[in-house]
C-alpha cells in the first residue's frame, strides 16, 4: 500500500503494547499522535532515534501528544529495549507487519546486494481528528525528534 498522504484519515490500528494493553488509534482521538516506525530494537540507528525521543520526551505531553514506536519486534524484545535505554513511551509490537503494510512502510530493502522486506524508517504525525498531518519518510535518526516536535508545535498553533 502507498504511504498515507497529509489530510487523509490515518489507517486504524490496534496493537499489543509494552504497557501490557492493546493501543488502538480510535482510543487516542482528540489528541495528536506521533507514530514512528523503525526496523529493529537495539540496533544503532533505532537506538539513536529512540534515545532522541527519550531525551525530548517531556515536550510531547506538554503538546498534548502521544508518542508511539512501532516495529515488528516482540513485546519481550521491546521490554528489554525499554529497560536498557529507559524509554518513557510505549512500543507497539507489529509482529505480522500488518500495520506497517497499512501505512505503506513495509517495503523491499537491500543490504549488500541482498533484497528483503522490512520497515522503512518513517514517522507519521496524526492530528487530534485522526488525520495525517505530517509524514517524515527516509528518516535520519540524528535530530529527528526536533523535526517531529516542530510539526507538533505547528499543529498546536493551528488549533
Amino acid at each position: 500500500m502507498p504511504v498515507p498522504v497529509v489530510g487523509k484519515p490515518a489507517p486504524a490500528f490496534s496493537l499489543p503494547s509494552s504497557t501490557g494493553k492493546k493501543i488502538a488509534l480510535k482510543d487516542l482521538k482528540g489528541r495528536p499522535v506521533v507514530l514512528y516506525f523503525y526496523p529493529k530494537d537495539d540496533t544503532p540507528g533505532c537506538t539513536q532515534e529512540a534515545c532522541g525521543f527519550r531525551d525530548a520526551y517531556k515536550r510531547f505531553p506538554d503538546l498534548g501528544a502521544m508518542l508511539l514506536g512501532v516495529s515488528p519486534d516482540s513485546l519481550a524484545k521491546h521490554e528489554k529495549f525499554i529497560k536498557e535505554y529507559s524509554l518513557p513511551f510505549p512500543l507497539l509490537a507489529d509482529e505480522d507487519h500488518s500495520v506497517a503494510e497499512k501505512y505503506g512502510v513495509w517495503q523491499e530493502k537491500s543490504l549488500y546486494g541482498r533484497k528483503y522486506m522490512g520497515i522503512a524508517r518513517t514517522t507519521f504525525v496524526i492530528n487530534s481528528a485522526g488525520k495525517i498531518a505530517k509524514v517524515f519518510e527516509k528518516v535520519k535518526p540524528a535530530g529527528h525528534e526536533g523535526e517531529v516536535l516542530a510539526a507538533l508545535e505547528a499543529l498546536s498553533e493551528n488549533r
